[in-house]
């Protein structure tokens, strides 16, 4: 194989191991958890936008109303004062129809802000759709990932008593005791032969001990019985 093969192989290898460790599936749901945690804080700050524009909207509607009311309130006024004379028919009349006027703009915007505040409303309702959805999702994912973790270091403990169980070899132990027992036997057996070795050595010891101690004793009897016959002694 050329160099420049070998290192293609070790690229490949370094390659196949960046991708493992990508596709480890805690890890991708982890990360998948942070990325729905973004859009969900996206989508929170989405949704308060979206209210709060439904809320001035609808605010600004009512008062447009308020203001509509107001005018028609006003034009009822200056035609009570015509009719009490306080006030020119032609004058009041202006005036009234100048004020119901005012009154018909503010209720025409009134209308509208109403509209545009409901479509903000429908909105946010759809917003918040997604919020929940989003919540929903992690809520699963964070479950997927308690499990996953759990499965994952049980896995990894009987990954490691396999292994550990995989590099025992039973029949190079057995033969290791085997040797061991044969050892020992040996050196009983060793021990015991020189135990009787010694054992016969103290017999010799004794006889040679006993036959010269019997030479001695007959010539002590026999110098005693040349002493009794010197000295007349029957």
């Amino acid at each position: 194989m050329s160099v420049f093969a070998r290192i293609f192989k070790i690229g490949q290898a370094e390659a196949h191991s960046v991708v493992d460790k990508f596709e480890d599936p805690v890890k991708m749901t982890e990360q998948g958890i942070r990325d729905l945690r973004q859009d969900l804080q996206q989508a929170l700050n989405n949704l308060a936008q979206v209210k709060s524009i439904a809320i001035r909207t609808g605010k600004n509607a009512e008062n447009k109303r308020n203001f509509a009311a107001d005018y028609e309130r006003k034009a009822m006024l200056l035609l009570q004062k015509v009719q009490s004379g306080a006030l020119s028919a032609a004058e009041g009349e202006r005036l009234a129809t100048e004020a119901l006027i005012k009154k018909e703009e503010y209720a025409q915007e009134a209308v509208g802000l109403s509209k545009e505040a409901e479509h903000h409303g429908g909105m946010a309702n759809q917003l918040e759709a997604k919020v929940n959805k989003i919540k929903s999702a992690i809520s699963s994912y964070e479950n997927d990932l308690t499990t996953l973790k759990a499965r994952a270091r049980t896995a990894e403990s009987v990954q490691k008593i396999n292994r550990q169980i995989s590099r025992i070899d039973t029949s190079g132990t057995l033969a290791m005791l085997e040797r061991m027992k044969a050892k020992v036997e040996e050196e009983e057996s060793l021990a015991q032969a020189y135990g009787e070795i010694a054992d016969a050595d103290k017999s010799i010891d004794a006889q040679i001990h006993s036959a010269l101690e019997g030479k001695e004793r007959t010539d002590a009897a026999a110098s005693l019985a040349e002493m009794k016959k010197k000295m007349g002694i029957s």
